[in-house]
């Protein structure tokens, strides 16, 4: 007879997971196909997860760990699938290594051309070709790298990543490099979870990140440097509440990463009130920053603010009506509204975190501060929410996690159906996560203990049991 029932329906669960993603990954799923195959793998990892919360307390964290390793695994079997972000890590890696600030010139450039291969940069026959995921750029040229025509956008600690990576890697391994240092990284980002949670007892929270399908996708597969930002912002909130200082330097190197963990500022100021507490934070998350960016701004005759703005006109952020970016307020406010109310929003969202957050928990106010924002803005990018991701591992409130799915949803559904899809997938996340919300606010009823016998009602004239207080005196 099997003694450890949930353990083995876990790790059968487990399983399918691993070769549905081995399945889509390096069978080039694509268009329907893809988010079907992907919406499944989303199933499986919801119900392996809910398993796991009934295996016996030993067992967890090796379960865990193997889970973990195995679906991690799965984004290394293909070249990355549904992003090219990661061929501009390799150039700007390649572009450093050989002495060239990575935003002063473009990749098309001709100045760079004899640090150009065929692996970036194929021959003409393969250009003429018009192959998916090549960019022309002038006389029958392509490259695998967007947007050829501008400066790279990503900030100095991104770019130090890239080009350890460059250095470390032998010659000839492509993808593989920058897809293998994201699968340590996920990996290292699920080792920190597990010490963080065991403290508190619910490691089962780790496979909230460790088994979701977003990592090996979009962490290890697409090698995108958002997990370089995971892993210093859950190292940031883990000793933030302790050590501020050392948490504001954690913090400035993952915003100096992707930007994005600029929203988990309020958390980790979480019940900081006296304004020694919010500078040990806020000074060495700017002073971090700047050091990082002052080699790059001296050695950069460009701004190494790289393609910023023009990535924010391009994703229509300056604009609500360009593209489907603010698509719940958009339902009810006029397009003009939506900036201004999503910057009134945040900066309530924002101090309510900051002024009455738990100190001992920073990673739930950088939860509510990171979903809403999500939520305002509905990003169209799926590999942005491995933060959220994260941020729900640590603190367990699982319904946020429909945000990120829609996120994936927008990305893969917005060019088979719309925008409608984008905003849709939103609706309902934000619904789960209003529902979560009043479900935790609303008082529970006590459960009997079905290892306890229950009594019978006394009647009103039966005098009652004598307490253990009154046993005792007795």
């Amino acid at each position: 007879m099997i003694r450890n029932r949930p353990a083995v329906a876990a790790a059968l669960l487990l399983a399918l997971l691993t070769v549905l993603l081995a399945v889509l990954l390096h069978g080039n799923a694509s268009g329907a196909g893809l988010l079907a195959g992907y919406a499944g793998a989303w199933a499986l990892f919801a119900a392996a997860v809910a398993v796991l919360r009934r295996v016996p307390g030993r067992s967890v964290v090796p379960l865990l760990v193997a889970g973990a390793i195995a679906v991690t695994t799965t984004g290394l079997t293909a070249a990355p699938a549904t992003s090219t972000d990661s061929y501009r890590y390799a150039w700007d890696g390649r572009v450093q290594a050989s002495g060239v600030s990575p935003y002063d010139h473009a990749p098309d450039d001709p100045a760079l051309a004899g640090l150009r291969d065929e692996w970036l940069f194929p021959d003409a026959a393969t250009c003429a070709r018009n192959e998916t995921g090549l960019a022309p750029f002038g006389d029958g040229l392509c490259t695998r790298i967007n947007r050829p025509a501008v400066h790279t956008i990503y900030p100095p600690t991104a770019e130090a990543w890239f080009l350890l990576v460059h250095a470390l890697s032998p010659d000839g391994v492509r993808h593989k490099a920058l897809q293998t240092a994201a699968a340590l990284l996920a990996l290292a980002v699920t080792g920190l979870l597990v010490v963080i949670t065991r403290r508190r007892g619910d490691p089962w929270r780790t496979a909230l990140w460790a088994w979701c399908p977003a990592v090996p996708v979009e962490a290890v597969n697409n090698a995108h440097v958002d997990v370089l930002a995971v892993l210093l912002s859950v190292a940031a909130l883990a000793v933030v509440a302790r050590r501020r200082v050392a948490g504001g330097v954690l913090l400035g190197l993952a915003v100096a990463a992707k930007m994005l963990p600029a929203l988990l500022v309020p958390g980790a100021l979480s019940g900081a009130r006296r304004p020694r507490a919010v500078l040990a934070v806020l000074v060495p998350v700017a002073a971090t920053v700047g050091a990082l960016y002052l080699p790059y701004v001296l050695l950069s005759r460009e701004s190494v603010l790289g393609y910023l703005s023009g990535y924010t006109q391009e994703e229509g952020y300056d604009d609500a009506g360009a593209s489907g970016r603010y698509a719940l307020l958009r339902l009810a406010l006029p397009d003009t509204w939506a900036v201004p109310a999503v910057a009134l929003a945040m900066t309530v969202v924002a101090l309510t975190v900051w002024w009455r957050g738990d100190p001992e928990r920073p990673w739930r106010g950088a939860l509510v501060t990171t979903g809403t924002a999500f939520l305002l803005l509905t990003p169209g990018y799926s590999w942005y929410a491995l933060l959220l991701v994260a941020l729900v591992a640590l603190d367990g409130r699982w319904e946020w996690l429909g945000v990120a799915l829609a996120g994936a949803a927008a990305y893969l559904g917005v060019p088979l159906a719309g925008y409608g899809a984008a905003t849709t997938a939103y609706g309902i996340a934000a619904a789960a996560v209003c529902a979560g919300w009043w479900t935790r606010r609303r008082p529970s009823c006590p459960r009997p203990d079905p290892g306890r016998p229950r009594t019978r009602p006394r009647p009103r004239d039966e005098p009652a049991a004598p307490t253990t207080e009154t046993r005792h005196h007795a």
